[in-house]
């Protein structure tokens, strides 16, 4: 496993947050992104690639321009669900391709794609081949596909959130992968080009992703000799799935993966293109959120931490069911060594707005800054920003290049 300190705060990051607080005329509560972090987090999944394996960026884990921007030169293009991030790709015109994936496409997302120039369409069912074909048709193209495929995965396989191998709304089950190469085969402005599989997500064991692998491998022959013209069906895309450990230290092994598809690519005859389409492992490494205290209180045999912001702004720990990791960053001098062990609570008029039990802090005091780290990923973009009416989060894009003075280069508010 790969070591990651989630508690640790780089300088840069605390005096930047230092800084927001002395020139705010109310308490903080922001997002702030490390570009310079998130370069050169990208440029390290990409060097450990084998040949013959893409890199595309799931944009629906941060979809923020300053993001896309960063990211933008490092991979080999970016996955969209929807019309919206369809519209998003192309008002930042990032000179990368893009395919179009997930369930319940609308029409009129289908052919937003397709005039802006989609690269590959992902069908989810066996209608929406009908659907694309009637749509290619009347925009006078033929568009390449892939089928998402549902397949039968063994039990060891299955995760916190599992996409695949069960029932789910996701993909085409693979019983009925053959009679959807058939209709895609008899379409006449369609194209099959592969499959995709996004079958895991928050997966931490490498070990179970390289028998997933392998396992798709395996299947690849099979399925590609359902088309009428093999030699054309190129293309295995394997999404994402690789999972951020929030709660320890340890974190995926990308590189161990990574060696382990190099070989198993080197001894196949006939390997297809493979794609890889993360989004929460390559952007949540360089996003914090801070929050400052605005009250401490005891309940019931509960101290608490009410901060402002909360869960309407980072959404993640609530959804994932977890305790966040926090820093305490105190403001003012004269603190003693007393450790007192709080509930960390935003603004909202709900028992759930939590981020984290049990956190450990030496005699915090109103106005002390904490620093939620590993946010760079489904945090505000998922978050109920509208309840209550609170003001959205600012969000800073900061870079902290080693050795120079960290500089804002872009900020706004949600």
């Amino acid at each position: 496993m790969i070591q990651c300190e989630p508690n640790r705060i780089p300088p840069a990051i605390q005096a930047f947050c230092h800084r927001l607080a002395d020139s705010a005329e109310d308490p903080v509560a922001a997002f702030i992104h490390d570009l310079d972090a998130l370069r050169d987090r990208v440029r390290w999944l990409r060097s450990h690639l084998p040949d013959g394996v893409e890199l595309y960026y799931a944009i629906k884990a941060n979809s923020e321009a300053a993001i896309l921007n960063t990211v933008a030169p490092w991979v080999d293009g970016f996955d969209l669900s929807s019309g919206g991030e369809v519209r998003k790709v192309i008002q930042h015109d990032l000179n990368r391709p893009f395919v179009l994936s997930g369930p319940g496409k609308l029409d009129s997302d289908l052919r937003l794609a397709i005039e802006a120039g989609v690269e590959r369409v992902h069908i989810e069912s066996l209608d929406e081949i009908r659907r694309l074909n009637g749509i290619a048709g009347d925009c006078g193209i033929r568009q390449r596909v892939l089928l998402r495929v549902n397949p039968l995965l063994p039990e060891p396989l299955s995760t916190k959130l599992s996409m695949a191998g069960q029932p789910t709304p996701f993909g085409i089950e693979e019983r009925q992968l053959s009679e959807a190469v058939m209709r895609v085969d008899a379409c006449e402005h369609l194209e099959l080009g592969g499959f995709h599989v996004h079958a895991m997500s928050h997966q931490m064991d490498v070990e179970r992703h390289r028998t997933l692998l392998d396992g798709l491998l395996d299947k690849w022959p099979v399925w590609q000799a359902l088309a009428e013209r093999p030699e054309r069906v190129t293309e295995l895309n394997v999404g994402g799935g690789m999972g951020v450990n929030y709660l320890g230290a340890e974190q995926f092994d990308w590189p161990a993966l990574c060696r382990h598809l190099r070989q198993r690519l080197a001894w196949l005859p006939n390997p297809p293109l493979l794609r890889f389409e993360p989004g929460r492992f390559i952007t949540a490494y360089c996003g914090y959120y801070l929050m400052q205290i605005l009250d401490l209180k005891h309940n019931h045999g509960e101290d608490f931490a009410v901060c402002r912001g909360g869960t309407h702004h980072f959404r993640l720990p609530a959804a994932q069911g977890h305790d966040h990791p926090v820093v305490h960053l105190p403001r003012g001098a004269g603190r003693g060594n007393t450790e007192r062990r709080v509930t960390v609570v935003g603004q909202l008029c709900t028992p759930k707005d939590v981020l984290a039990r049990g956190v450990r802090l030496t005699e915090p005091r109103r106005g002390d800054l904490l620093v939620l780290p590993l946010a760079g990923a489904y945090g505000y973009n998922i978050s109920h920003a509208d309840f209550l009416c609170h003001p959205r989060p600012a969000l800073h894009f900061i870079r902290t290049g080693a050795g120079r003075h960290n500089a804002a280069v872009g900020e706004g508010t949600a």
